[in-house]
């Protein structure tokens, strides 16, 4: 999967998340919206790799998990993450929202309503949210 595919990945399941939302669907849209996230932080690793270069197993390695905390060191995000976070204690919030996100959620049968759009405005959001401000790195 390559860095377009995965941020066409992401697009889509923040909008299945919207509808799932919209529907009542509780735990689908927390768990397709942290999803989106984490196609994005993919995507953000993505762009690291040049074509015809031979992969960094580390860099490789590093990648394949779920977790969203350990994909933004992956990422190289950390430091721009510490300065956005003094910047903005709403995006502090929301990065704080967001990482109790897991793929684990999966499996969750109680998502409430406020969980979930709790997550999902934590992501979107124009002003503070995690994933306009992922873009800009992608």
């Amino acid at each position: 999967m390559n860095k377009a595919e995965l941020e066409n990945l992401a697009a889509i399941r923040i909008k299945e998340a919207e509808v799932l939302l919209a529907a009542d669907c509780y735990q689908g849209a927390y768990y397709l919206a942290g999803y989106a996230l984490e196609c994005t932080l993919k995507a953000c690793i993505a762009k690291q790799v040049k074509a015809f270069d031979f992969p960094n197993k580390r860099l490789a390695n590093d990648s394949y998990t779920h977790n969203l905390a350990n994909l933004l060191v992956t990422a190289g995000l950390k430091q721009e993450l510490s300065e956005q976070e003094k910047q903005s204690k709403a995006f502090r919030s929301n990065w704080a929202t967001v990482i109790e996100w897991s793929e684990e959620s999966r499996y969750e049968s109680v998502i409430t309503k406020q969980e979930a759009h709790n997550l999902f405005t934590a992501i979107i959001d124009n002003e503070s949210g995690v994933l306009p401000w992922l873009k800009k790195y992608l």
